[in-house]
């Protein structure tokens, strides 16, 4: 038997169902562990039926990079708000022995799209064409980049990482209570923007325990098992994907699925006191903006100034507000892009940014332009540490909640919307309130400016924080938090990554904070200062771990929603 006619004839066993038996669903309902340790491994990932599959895939004898993929995929079956595979995202390694790699699987604008597709015949952003519909998708990234890791760190056959996936939409699993208010919520998207019935609308409300089964997803990854990237860049879910185009006005083509390609870069790597931190560079904001605030942070007392104190939150939302400046200004695509990282994160640059600083007074954001330099909100995140010491950091998204709530029919994934990531038009804002310019402007094959923050940090030269979230613009300030409520504030990590947070972006000037997150008495003396103080809905979703004094590692699942970690 020819290679190619054992790879068909293990797609045609999975299409059949005839799979041996990976991992039994738990009995309904779930069991979720927000906190978890163990001597050898550790993953924590947005649901829980991800993170048994990644913890069964290292107890066959998987590392990292295996179960990094073998969650992946799961995710696109029991979290389709952000798990995906018509989507994108970037992946953070660091091996035992200290070797780094950063993937960008971030999805491309198609060939066919123009810098002003979203504006009207006067100029004005037409906000529901970046955001819903065929016309709102980027080309996906997902498959290529988990192929791209398997072959280069991969150990496990292909076929094996993809199966509890095809099981999981084969069989269905039940939905908890807010996974069944989550596609409550979005049930007329669904209808309005597809022309068949996808299997996330019934004719009644879903319920706890109710069971979700995705049959013609689970065709779609039994090909993707059998034929590895091709499954899904050509064969008949390219088909699918394109067919879906036509008919619904989308731009890309077979020649956009064909042509892409996730890319390795160069890793950010930089010291913040005792810490060694390895996260993305662009097309990711997330890394330098870490980098940015930690460094302008540096130089003041916040220890002493206390968590969630005026003083703390003050300084925390002024340095936010000019790395978020700088943003808008200075970041995009590297390879349309000249990013000038260096000066951006230079030590004297970030000194110079915090000169206008006042310690009793807030900055007005139209007064804080981006530095001088002359050269969706629904993500998920997972993390996870193998026996032998190695470790990945993986945010992935659809952009907003659900993508572009456009379901590819015969296929049975949602396409993101991730064009609304670029800028429509300068100065205009995204879903997320972000302002961007010609750096991000849209451009063919050009990949959108992204906020996920995936860190791995060591601490004496072995791994000791494996960190990330969801959240758009959110991302990095909530990371921010996380590292300082551990580093200066002397948190435990379940107490760091549960603690309420806060957030500002530059535009709009304002600090948005969790219900609960400060006493009135610091809400009125920011407001005092000349602070906008407002509350918001739940920020980020925190997956972490981290290397106890005693050598254990810790696992923490965020409280904001079915989140879970487990070890062994």
């Amino acid at each position: 038997m020819t290679y190619l006619s054992k790879k068909i004839a293990l797609a045609c066993i999975l299409l059949l169902g005839l799979t041996h038996s990976w991992a039994q669903a738990p009995a309904f309902p779930y069991s979720i562990q927000k906190e978890a340790l163990a001597d050898s491994a550790m993953v924590v990932t947005a649901h829980p039926l991800a993170t048994q599959v990644g913890l069964e895939t290292l107890r066959k004898g998987g590392n990292a990079v295996d179960a990094a993929v073998a969650v992946q995929f799961a995710l696109a079956v029991v979290y389709p708000q952000a798990g995906n595979i018509g989507g994108g995202g970037f992946l953070v390694y660091r091996s035992k022995e200290g070797q780094t790699a950063v993937l960008d699987y971030r999805e491309k604008a198609p060939a066919a799209a123009t810098e002003k597709m979203y504006l009207d015949s006067t100029g004005n952003v037409l906000t529901n064409k970046s955001r819903f519909g065929m016309l709102a998708a980027g080309v996906p990234g997902t498959v290529d980049g988990m192929w791209e890791a398997h072959k280069k760190f991969g150990r496990l056959p292909w076929g094996d990482l993809v199966t509890p996936a095809i099981e999981l939409a084969e069989k269905g699993f039940q939905i908890t209570e807010r996974e069944a208010e989550s596609l409550n919520g979005e049930r007329f998207n669904f209808i309005r923007q597809n022309t068949f019935t996808p299997a996330f609308v019934k004719m009644e409300m879903w319920q706890a325990g109710d069971w979700l089964i995705q049959k013609e997803l689970a065709q779609t990854l039994a090909r993707i098992a059998g034929f590895g990237r091709e499954g899904f860049y050509g064969s008949g879910t390219a088909k699918l994907i394109v067919e879906e185009m036509g008919k619904n006005g989308g731009l890309i083509t077979y020649q956009d699925l064909q042509n892409y390609r996730s890319v390795w870069r160069t890793p950010l790597e930089f010291d913040h006191k005792d810490l060694h931190i390895i996260t993305m560079p662009p097309p990711s904001s997330g890394g330098i903006l870490l980098q940015q605030m930690l460094g302008m942070t540096s130089n003041f007392p916040l220890k002493e100034y206390g968590m969630h104190s005026t003083a703390a939150v003050h300084l925390m939302a002024e340095v936010e507000r000019r790395a978020y400046a700088d943003r808008a200004m200075h970041i995009g695509d590297p390879d349309f892009w000249k990013v000038p990282m260096k000066r951006l994160t230079d030590p004297a640059y970030l000194k110079s940014r915090m000169a206008d600083f006042q310690a009793d007074k807030a900055t007005p954001s139209k007064k804080v332009a981006a530095g001088d330099i002359k050269e969706s909100e629904e993500t998920t995140h997972y993390s996870i540490v193998d026996a032998a010491g190695n470790a990945v950091a993986v945010t992935t998204t659809l952009n907003d909640s659900y993508g572009s709530r456009t379901v590819v029919a015969g296929a049975g994934f949602i396409l993101n919307n991730e064009m609304d990531d670029f800028s429509a038009k300068p100065g205009a804002p995204n879903l997320y309130g972000a302002i961007g310019g010609a750096a991000n402007a849209i451009a063919p094959e050009k990949r959108p400016l992204s906020s996920m923050t995936p860190v791995i940090a060591t601490k004496g030269g072995k791994i000791w924080l494996v960190l990330g979230s969801p959240g758009g613009t959110t991302i990095p300030n909530t990371v921010f938090q996380v590292l300082v409520n551990l580093t200066e504030f002397g948190r435990s990590l379940p107490e760091a990554v549960q603690a309420k947070r806060f957030h500002h972006q530059w535009q709009p000037d304002k600090i948005q904070i969790e219900e609960g997150a400060l006493s009135e008495t610091v809400i009125e003396q920011l407001t005092g200062m000349g602070h906008t103080v407002e509350p918001r809905g739940p920020m980020g979703r925190v997956e972490a771990i981290v290397r106890l004094p005693n050598g254990r590692w810790q696992g923490v699942a965020d409280g904001r929603g079915d989140d879970s970690a487990a070890g062994y």
